[in-house]
């Protein structure tokens, strides 16, 4: 009898993937959540999509969507898969990318929120660019910490105590937070000694939420100041724009050390004494669960420990 070699387990999987064509309108269907607006962006009928639902979930058993009256909602399969289907389109798509371009280098997905990726990441791109030749970024910039769902990330940066079930994390800083202002600021008003002076020293606010931070009210209380009147310039949504506002000279910010240091560095900003929070909370370099340590994920945690240049 002939040998006919060994088999290539290729022909098995297409005997177990489904419909590459159901798989791509179950993407648009999760991604949009609505069969009618997925049909739109397909170019093909309401019911021609949810038909290719129903065939897909006929031929992998189980259920993908809850439908109700009028929505949608993923089941936990659905999730499932719709992860699953998320990555490896991005990975896909950055293989394409990478052909295009006629590049070998390693396409990298970091995400963060959007104060990490502005005063940490982008004032240390050129270092980057240095010592990894061979890696090439892609930011995937949030607004919420909660927002950084892995597995659509190769990596991500989170602010917490540093367990997370779905990944493992390795330590870049611990944090402290203090009053900073601007040399201008300083030059128009006398540099606050006490907490109760500070506390009147025309503040600059940013909203908790987008970082998972405490506001002034909450670093007053850190501070065992029972301050119920405070002074505020200009209250904001991001903190960015409240840091913006402090090199302007607008008011008193509460400085994150490791997001303003290249501020204190180059004298943007100057750090108010000696008043000093440190959190319990430091930030993580996040790695999905089963992805290798690589050297490449090493020398991007020291990339993003070091010093910006000035």
């Amino acid at each position: 009898m002939k040998n006919q070699g060994p088999v290539t387990p290729h022909k098995g999987y297409r005997r177990i993937i489904p419909s590459m064509t159901a798989l791509l309108q179950f993407e648009s269907v999760a991604r949009l959540n609505s069969f009618t607006l997925a049909g739109e962006e397909l170019g093909v009928s309401q019911a021609a999509v949810s038909k290719q639902i129903r065939v897909l979930e006929d031929n992998i058993g189980v259920q993908l969507f809850q439908r109700n009256h009028r929505h949608i909602q993923l089941t936990p399969a659905g999730e499932t898969l719709f992860a699953i289907i998320s990555e490896s389109l991005q990975k896909l798509a950055s293989g394409f990318d990478q052909i295009r371009e006629g590049s070998e280098r390693e396409e990298l997905i970091l995400a963060s929120t959007a104060t990490f990726s502005q005063f940490r990441i982008m004032p240390r791109l050129q270092r980057l660019a240095d010592v990894l030749p061979s890696v090439k970024l892609r930011l995937a910039t949030q607004m919420f910490t909660g927002d950084l769902k892995l597995p659509n990330y190769d990596l991500d940066i989170r602010f917490g105590h540093g367990h997370w079930p779905d990944a493992q994390s390795i330590l870049l800083f611990e944090e402290e937070v203090f009053p900073v202002c601007s040399p201008a600021w300083l030059e128009r008003n006398p540099a606050p000694t006490t907490l109760a002076e500070l506390a009147q020293s025309g503040l600059l606010e940013s909203d908790a939420t987008s970082e998972g931070w405490m506001t002034w009210s909450g670093w007053f209380t850190e501070m065992g100041a029972a301050t119920r009147q405070l002074n505020l310039n200009l209250r904001c949504t991001l903190y960015t724009d409240v840091v913006n506002a402090a090199v302007n000279g607008y008011g008193v910010a509460l400085g994150w050390g490791r997001m303003v240091d290249h501020f204190i560095d180059n004298g943007q900003l100057i750090k108010l004494e000696p008043f000093v929070v440190r959190p319990p909370q430091s930030y993580y370099l996040v790695i999905p669960k089963g992805r290798e340590l690589t050297p490449t994920v090493m020398t991007i945690v020291q990339w993003l420990q070091r010093k910006a240049v000035a």
